[in-house]
């Protein structure tokens, strides 16, 4: 893609208003535009990341038997009677023409439990997971963290429906590898640690997924033996670890970017979601949710990995693995044709190409490269063409190599 047909352009400020440097940095990007107070447009840039983390996402969770489907956000306001959940004050609610009342979703129990109802009648039909990729409405109070806590954002929430506490328990397991697998895959596996939270009113406990960065919302103590993590609201009723039952932690900041937790039968037994065993007899479903914001996963990416040139996006996220710059001078058009055969051959072989072929300077075309943030910076000038070879600079640790062209894709492949 060339630079020139963005519509979208750079900025050298943020927003005055924006405190947060997920918000800022994005926004100077031209990643996102923010409309009002937690909610954001996500631009051409953006949106590339967002489907790139939604792909890690759901390839992880079809490998667990997940199964996708795609719920109402506009929800009835009898189903939300029956949970005795109406007047939760994250809902945000809406009458139609006559006066009939609905909810904009926050969270998707009160559909999902009702449509699996339809399914599920027998052992034979369990377990069951099923989840989507949907845009969520809470009333936040505080929508002060740019994408990181938002009114309106998309959301993973998957659901899964079993036959008893066992196999409730095992595929409670599978899930706390997926998502640690979706947390590596995304480039921060190295700083997000399994923590335990309260459980509510459904369990005692429950697990969120905490990633380590100063712009962290929460405290977590991290186990120095073992690395499990307790959150600091159940720091004092837990003294010691859970997993090893060892007493000594590191206090450290953190983001959450996931939560699995039991529902048990708070649901099923609203909507009478019951199965008949081996012996006949019915019995209620025991379920559970696993939740993530993309949104807040893609704050939380460059809260924890930017530096102070910009972002620094992991390979599998970026919206670009490469970024192209063509610097033109007197001899403009060999570089121009340079250019244009690397990024035919890297396409070739599956490599995206972010190409900055506009009339800008040498150091503002490098300026909004390291603001952008794309793993591979490729510099093509009449300096390089005269070696026959290209400046590569690796963006999260800076390295610059020059490679020949004709090994350049071998290199970024």
């Amino acid at each position: 893609m060339k630079q020139s047909q963005l519509f979208t352009k750079t900025r050298k400020e943020a927003p005055k208003e924006e405190v947060s440097r997920n918000a800022q940095l994005l926004i100077r990007g031209g990643y996102i535009d923010k409309l009002m107070a937690g909610v954001y447009t996500y631009l051409p840039l953006g949106l590339r990341v967002l489907k790139n983390i939604e792909q890690i996402i759901r390839e992880e969770l079809n490998k667990a038997g997940g199964q996708e489907i795609l719920m109402p956000a506009f929800q009835p306001k009898e189903n939300w009677e029956l949970t005795k959940r109406w007047d939760i004050d994250i809902l945000y609610k809406t009458k139609d023409f006559e006066g009939r009342e609905y909810a904009l979703g926050p969270t998707h129990e009160e559909v999902v439990t009702p449509l699996l109802k339809q399914f599920i009648s027998s052992y034979r039909d369990l377990p069951r997971a099923v989840y989507q990729f949907q845009d969520k409405f809470r009333m936040e109070k505080r929508a002060k963290s740019g994408i990181l806590r938002g009114r309106e954002f998309l959301m993973k929430d998957l659901y899964s429906f079993h036959a008893n506490e066992a196999d409730f328990d095992l595929y409670y397991g599978v899930m706390k590898k997926v998502y640690g697998e979706i947390f590596k895959r995304c480039g921060i596996g190295h700083k997000t640690y399994l923590t335990f939270a309260s459980g509510g009113i459904f369990s005692k406990y429950s697990h969120e997924f905490q990633t380590i960065t100063p712009a962290g919302e929460d405290l977590i103590y991290i186990c120095d033996n073992c690395s499990l993590a307790i959150n600091k609201e159940i720091k004092d009723e837990t003294p010691k670890c859970p997993q090893c039952n060892h007493a000594d932690f590191k206090e450290e900041k953190a983001i959450e970017v996931g939560n699995i937790f039991s529902l048990k039968t708070r649901f099923s037994d609203a909507f009478n979601l019951k199965y008949k065993d081996e012996k006949g007899e019915l019995q209620p479903v025991i379920m559970g949710c696993y939740g993530i914001g993309l949104g807040r996963l893609m704050g939380t990416i460059v809260e924890a990995l930017a530096d102070d040139k910009g972002i620094v996006w992991p390979e599998t996220v970026a919206p670009f693995k490469v970024h192209l710059l063509g610097l033109a001078g007197k001899e403009g058009s060999a570089v121009t044709e340079a250019a244009e055969n690397i990024i035919t051959e890297l396409e070739h072989v599956g490599v995206s190409v972010l190409y900055d072929d506009r009339d800008a300077t040498a150091g503002a075309k490098f300026a909004d490269a390291d603001l952008l943030g794309m793993p591979y910076r490729v510099v093509i000038s009449e300096k390089t063409l005269a070696e026959k070879s290209a400046e590569v600079k690796l963006r999260q640790t800076g390295e610059t190599t020059l490679v020949k062209l004709d090994h350049l894709v071998a290199h970024l492949k």
